[in-house]
Order: C-alpha cells, then structure tokens, then sequence
C-alpha cells in the first residue's frame, strides 16, 4: 500500500501536532509525577470523563481494563458488576529486538523514565528511552479521555528512533475473557464466601499494593462481542458488544499516522482476544512519528453502536489530536475555576486537588447517573451506597453544582425501584437499598453481607441531598418535580418503620445497622435516629414549598424521636445502653457522625467535647486500621469546637497512607488498598470545605454555623467560584491584623470583599430529641 493513500485517509499534520498547547501555568499543585522508583508499587490512577475509563500503567502503553458508566454484568447467582469495555489505551512497539509491552522494566532498558498526571489539564504522559536489542527509542505517550466530548478519548504515540530502520506497531482493542473464578454472591452467606475464596485458592487478607483485600471478590463483569471489524485501508477498528444479561455497547478505532511516514504494510489482525491494526513501516534516525489513536464509545441509551462510534473516530481523526486536546484541556481548565486553593500547606493543596480530580474525573453533568463507591472500577461491585448521597453530593455541590444534581437525579429515577422494595419488606413509602445498581437502582448487596438490610440510615441521608439541592440552587421547579417525590417516599418510610413507644412517649426505630457496621441489628442507633428525624422534618418544610399537605405525623415523630444520652456523662449513646460497646471496629464508635456536615446535630459546646473526646478514646481502644472517613470527621468535629491545631493535625493525618504514590489514589484504609473510593476523597474535600470554614447550608442561606479556624501555618484557605442559589462567590478564610480568623465573601466578579457576620438561628431542620437538644435550638449550643 502506497504511503500517499495512508496519509490521505488517515491524515494528522505533523504541524499541528507540534503546535499541540501546553500548560503555561504548570502549577506543582496540579501535576503528580511517577519516576522509576515507583515500578515496584505502582498504584494505577485513571483517565475518565465519568462515562468511560481506563486505568494507568507504567508504560503508559500496556493494556489496561476500562469502564463504562452503569453497564453491568448480570449472571445469574452473582451481584451486578461494571462490565470491563474492551481495553482501549494500548499501544506496542517492536524497534526489532522485542515487544515494548514484553519487554520488563528496568532502568537500563526504560532509562530517563518520567511519567505525569496533569490534574489540570486531565493527561497523562509518559517519557522513556527504550532501548533494546542494541537499538534505542525516545518515547513518549499521551493519554486523555475527553471532557469536551464524552463519547471520544485518543492515545499519541510519539517515538524518535535514534536508528534507521524497520519498526512494527500494534494498535489493539483488547478483547477480554470473563473473570474466573466468580462466585454466587447473591447466594452465599459470609462463610460460605470466605470458604468459596479459600478454595479457589485466594484469600481475603490485606495484599501488596496494589491489590485490595477483596480483589477475589471485586472483579470485573463481562462484555460479549456481538460483532466486530476492521478495515486496513481506512485503518479503523469497530465493534458491537453486551454486557452479559445486560446492556448493548459500541467502541471504534481511527488510527491517524504520522506525516512523512513509509509504510510498507497494514494488516488487520482478530482474534477471539484481540482486534488490530498492525503497521510495519521504516523510520530514521533523530526524526520523530507521532501515532494517534481515536476512540469513541458508546452503550444503550447513551449514543448508539459501533457504527455511530466509527463515524465518531473518524471524525475525530479528520479534526486532529491536537484540536481534541485543546478542547478536552480547555474543558478542564472551566472546571478548574471552581476551585479550593490553600495558601500555606502545598501538600494539603495537592491533595485537594487530586481529590476533585477524581471526583470530576468520576461524575457526569445533567444526568441522572449517579456514582459507584469506587468510580468506574470494580470496586465495592460498581454499587451506589449512601457514598454518594452523604460524601460525594455534598463535595460537589457548591464547586460543581450540575454534577452533583446527576446524584440526585438517580434517586427520583429509581423511586419506583425503591417504592417496590419497601412492599418487599412491608413497610410503606420508598426504602433505597444498601447497594443499588447504577443503572436500575434494584438492591444488589451481597448475600453476605445481608445484615446492612438494615442500615437504612440511607434512606434519610437521600432526603437531606435532595433538600440540600434544593437550598442551594433555590429550584422549586426541580423540588416539585423530582425531590418532593423522594422526600415524601422517604418520610412515608419513616412513618411506617418506627415504633412508639407510648410509656415514654417516644418514638424508637428498632432492628438496625449501625454506620459503625459490626454493630449489626441494634436499637435506637443515634445516627439512624438523628437522620430520620432530620429527614422528617425535611418533608414537613418541603411539603410548605410545594405547597402540599404534609402528613401531621412527620412533624410529630421528628419531635418526639429518640436518641440515645447519657446524662451522667453528658454525651450522646452510639445506641441503646442496652447494647455493650465493646467491638474491635474500622471506627471505635460513630459518635462523631453526629456532627456530620449535612446532617450536624444540635448540641451544647461541652456535649460535642465530650462526644468528641469518646470518640478519640474508642478510636484508639476499639479502633483497628481506621476507616479513612473516621479521619474526616475527626477534622470537622476539631473545627466545630475552635480547635484549629487539632483540626489540622487530622486533616495531615489524612495524608498519611491513604494517598498512595504516585497518583495519590485514596484507600479505604491504610492497609487494606481498596482504592479509588470516592467517599474518601470528598471527604478530605469537605473537611476544607465545610469543616473548617464553618459553613453550612441551611433555610437561611450560606450561613456560618461556626467560627471559622485556620490551621497553623495556613495563610489562608479560599473557596474560589463556588455557586449558590445563582451568584458565584469567593470565600476566603484568613487572619486579619489582630490575628484573628475572620471569613470573607466576596463576588466572584471581584467586588470588595465583606467581613462575615454572625452566622443567623439555624433552622429547626436540625433539632432532635436528644438530651441537650431544646437548649441547642434555644441557643445554648453558641
């Protein structure tokens, strides 16, 4: 085939790929950086755009497992599990020694190894000279998957051979074979598991990095090729694939070669494992070739099939790489606007920003797609929890307000899932499950771990988010339309699960989980309680804004519903005294829930110290590897009582093993590298975000419900861009002349800014029945 035709269907200029854009800013905060001494415990980040994925590796080439949002696996037996894509990113070189991707790793052969992720601009790139076989090669690739355009995502592969000579390369989409062994999780009891683990010869403990505890059981579901095709002339790949039981998916490929390139052939390879482009061409010495590859993928009801997907390639082929990554960079950089800057500490800041990265990277706009625990891996089985309604709506909602609206939009589209359920279980209204598939909200928990049936703490956390949304964006036509019929579903919930108890007029909620999880089928849990009532009260001032009648009950269960107090000791009970507390837990007790952002139950200053300091004693007594939440709001709860020090100490604490290099990739724990969880990461994001500015969203408005604090140190901490209810503000916490810790707000427009004033009544929203809690809402707790 004569190079003239290649070049004339496959057409990048090397002028404009020499003209791609570049980081002007190049701002430390924002890149993160692998060198060599990283092969040995290389934890994989991931390119997203919260529809499609692929992790990192080393080479920046190999082949690696990517995702698609809500597209599921369903055998039979089994939970639902995101079912791997075909694997996009790869690239191999062969300079006639040895294949890249078979070659190992060492200094001598990868030398000048350099690999970054730039948060800021969302790429990755790679650098090495590869030498092998007595022939040496610069190489670097760049990776990215589009912001600008969700459907598209493209690979460059630059090399500068410092020989002349015949090269090979390999374009592939990797075709994967179902995971082996899978068990029956929606039939075996935890024993059961842990013997089926046992047998295959795996087990459940904490591995090396980076593999979590239970990758035996968070493995990726299967897609099955319907079809698939490739033309050598056009150099395009194509296929048409399902998910096993589930959803209809597409992917292409549109190969663009380098200007000046001889090539001698192009062959089309396909297998059952394996379907490419391979191209044989000669090169010479010092003159670089940039490959790109062009992707594009789709599933059912979300852009169409292959055919769709090739037309998508190819005209992402004609516009070139460069343009595609000045869009996709420049969607980045409006992201960015809104931002969390620190001005003092540059390792929180990087932090910070790897956290929003991923959470960006994770979570789409103006959908009703919510996110898996884990984003878009395997982790946690690609399951919704409480993660996101709890943790990651409330990170998002100030800075991103259009993803975190996404969260919200999947529960009123899965109310009739959870309407269904509640008549399952005998009870009225709508009951959200534990774990809810991403795509039909159905309840997926693993058999085994069948006792968080009972943590239904979920249902009230729903409600707050979708008040929460609506206090922030003032959107009563949202509320009537999609809130009020969760928040009401919910409230129905309530009402039938709880239990009066009328000697001590009362109402208790029974039989439950608590958030602290090995405390299985409690009473009176005092987060559950607390949320409850929280969520019930929600309902009464929901059914005001949409002008519906509420149920009398609601108000009358919020007011009179229990929460466990010691008086004696003037702290609030994890439970019912009834119950020993006295378990080896990730969390020691859940005591410091209670102070929770969204949920911030009223209590007196010495209350808070003395639920604060139980906590920290049963954290170090009953604690065992602590969750990384636990450290969250360890933060806040230091905020809430004015301690800046302590505040500051958790949140370095936070730092300290759970990022793990060179991606800062957040763990669930320090040992048990179960990564990627989101909740982790927008944890660390409100601690700043709420925690220590004191912020609260409430009836009122943005409202201070705390002084803010500052950690030593810090200059200044800035919430920049944030939206609410249709302005956009900054908010900066600094010291002023007297040293002391004063909030500003100013336009983002950047008008004057203004001194904070006394943070107003908080609404009765937050009140509760909890032994000090009439004196909160009288003002005691101020």
């Amino acid at each position: 085939m004569k190079l003239r035709r290649l070049v004339r269907a496959a057409p990048v200029l090397l002028a404009a790929a020499l003209a791609m854009p570049v980081n002007a800013a190049a701002d430390p905060g924002f890149l993160l950086e692998a060198t060599s001494a990283n092969w040995s415990a290389y934890f994989p980040s991931y390119l997203a755009n919260g529809y499609f994925s692929t992790l990192t590796s080393v080479r920046g080439t190999e082949a690696n497992l990517g995702y698609l949002v809500a597209f599921m696996d369903y055998t039979r037996g089994d939970v639902s599990r995101p079912a791997a894509i075909p694997g996009w990113s790869e690239v191999d070189y062969n300079p006639g020694g040895g294949w890249l991707n078979a070659t190992p790793v060492d200094a001598r052969t990868f030398a000048d190894y350099a690999q970054t992720l730039d948060m800021h601009d969302g790429t990755l790139t790679t650098h090495y000279r590869f030498a092998y076989a007595n022939k040496a090669t610069d190489v670097t690739v760049t990776t990215f998957v589009s912001q600008a355009e969700g459907h598209l995502a493209a690979t460059q592969f630059s090399i500068t051979p410092r020989f002349d000579g015949e090269v090979r390369l390999r374009f592939p989409i990797r075709l994967w074979s179902g995971h082996e062994p899978r068990f029956a999780l929606a039939k075996l009891t935890g024993p059961e598991m842990v013997d089926a683990v046992i047998a295959s010869g795996q087990n459940l403990d904490n591995k090396p990095v980076p593999t979590p505890d239970r990758a035996p059981i968070w493995y990726y579901g299967q897609t099955r090729i319907v079809a698939d095709g490739g033309d050598a002339k056009r150099l395009m790949l194509w296929l048409d694939g399902r998910a096993v039981r589930g959803l209809r998916m597409g992917e292409a490929v549109a190969l663009g070669l380098p200007h000046g390139l001889t090539v001698t052939r192009v062959r089309l390879e396909k297998n059952r494992y394996l379907l490419s482009l391979d191209v044989t061409a000669r090169v010479e010495q010092g003159r670089t070739y940039r490959f790109s590859k062009y992707v594009a993928v789709s599933r059912q009801g979300w852009g169409g099939d292959a055919q769709a997907d090739a037309a998508r390639a190819e005209a992402a082929r004609e516009r070139g790489f460069a343009a595609l990554l000045a869009e996709h960079r420049a969607a980045w950089h409006r992201l960015w606007k809104a931002d969390i800057v620190v001005d003092g500490d540059a390792g929180v800041q990087k932090a910070l920003h790897s956290d929003l990265y991923y959470l960006l990277s994770s979570t789409t706009p103006d959908t009703a797609w919510s996110v898996g625990a884990c984003s878009l891996t395997p982790g946690y089985a690609g399951h919704v929890f409480w993660d996101a309604d709890s943790w990651v709506f409330p990170a998002l909602l100030l800075l991103h307000p259009q993803r975190a609206k996404s969260i919200v939009m999947f529960r009123d589209s899965t109310l009739a899932a959870a309407r269904a359920r509640a008549r399952q279980y005998g009870v009225r209204g709508a009951m959200f499950p534990w774990e809810a598939d991403p795509e039909t909200g159905v309840d997926n928990t693993p058999y085994f771990a069948n006792g968080v049936q009972r943590e239904i703490h979920v249902n009230a956390d729903i409600a707050i988010a979708q008040w929460q949304y609506y206090l922030a964006t003032g959107d009563r036509a949202w509320l009537v339309r999609y809130g009020w019929p969760v928040i009401r579903g919910v409230a129905e919930f309530w009402t039938s699960r709880v239990t009066y108890d009328r000697k001590r007029d009362r109402y208790e909620i029974l039989h439950v989980t608590s958030p602290d999880e090995a405390y299985d089928d409690v009473p009176n849990d005092s987060f559950t309680n607390a949320a409850a009532a929280k969520s019930l009260r929600i309902a009464v001032e929901a059914a005001a804004a949409v002008d519906a009648a509420p149920d009398p009950r609601w108000a009358d269960i919020a007011a009179k519903m229990y929460i466990p107090f010691s008086h004696s000791e003037q702290r609030h009970l994890d439970f019912d005294a009834s119950v020993p507390h006295d378990k080896i837990t990730w969390m020691g007790s859940s005591l410091v829930w209670l102070m929770y952002p969204n949920l911030d139950l009223p209590m007196s200053p010495p209350v808070r110290r003395n639920d604060f300091a139980f906590q920290l004693r049963e954290l170090e007594v009953h604690g065992n590897d602590p969750n990384e939440m636990m450290m969250v709001m360890m933060a806040v709860a230091a905020a809430e009582l004015g301690d800046a020090g302590t505040a500051g100490a958790w949140i370095r604490r936070n730092r300290v093993g759970f990022l793990k290099p060179p991606f800062n990739v957040r763990t669930e724990t320090v040992a048990n590298n179960a990564g990627y969880l989101l909740s982790t990461s927008a944890g660390f994001v409100e601690s700043l975000l709420y925690g220590l500015t004191g912020l609260r969203i409430e009836d009122q408005g943005l409202v201070g419900a705390y002084a803010p604090v500052l950690p030593p140190g810090w200059k200044s901490l800035t919430l920049r861009h944030i939206s609410f209810r249709g302005q956009r503000l900054d908010i900066t916490v600094r010291r002023d002349a007297d040293g002391r810790t004063v909030l500003q707000r100013r336009s983002a427009q950047a008008t004057p800014p203004r001194a904070a004033t006394p943070a107003p009544t908080r609404s009765a929203i937050t009140g509760g029945a909890a032994g000090d809690a009439v004196a909160a809402r009288k003002g005691g707790r101020r």
